[in-house]
């Protein structure tokens, strides 16, 4: 998979989190370190134990760089920013259930406005999966000659 290249300083405009909220009853928020355990057991669940250790180097950053979506007391996606690599997105996850919600646009936007207020000019996001997705929703642009990019020769049971 590419890396794509995001632009920071032209982002799509967007509603806030707090309209995104009041209309569809979603908080998205920086996790809390108390809640690592909770974060990460989630993301192991529904995508991994690699996602887990970017995850984790998420909660040792401060502020921490996890963001999560939740409802009602359930979580329902995160998005990380600067753990494999600086000025790099992700990983980011929506529960399967919640997908089509606009739940996975407010994450990924939210992470580049606080890149953005980090002094980035630009994103990264590494090994992209849903490349249209990110077109669409952060105008992304795919980086020609990125494959395999950082993530090769890494060593890894659950994805060989």
């Amino acid at each position: 998979m590419s890396d794509m290249l995001v632009k920071l300083y032209e982002l799509n405009e967007s509603e806030s989190i707090e309209d995104f909220k009041r209309r569809t009853g979603v908080t998205i928020r920086r996790a809390l370190v108390p809640e690592k355990h909770v974060v990460t057991g989630w993301v192991s669940e529904h995508y991994g134990r690699p996602w887990v250790s970017e995850c984790e180097v998420a909660f040792s950053r401060s502020p921490v760089n996890c963001l999560i979506a939740i409802e009602d007391n359930k979580m329902l996606g995160f998005a990380c920013y600067d753990v494999t690599m600086k000025g790099f997105f992700g990983p980011t996850g929506i529960g399967e259930k919640e997908q089509g919600r606009g739940i996975g646009t407010m994450l990924c936007l939210y992470a580049m406005q606080l890149m953005r207020a980090d002094g980035y000019g630009y994103a990264i996001i590494g090994g992209a999966g849903p490349t249209e997705f990110y077109a669409k929703a952060l105008g992304a642009t795919i980086i020609e000659g990125s494959v395999p990019g950082i993530y090769n020769g890494m060593l890894n049971k659950e994805w060989d």
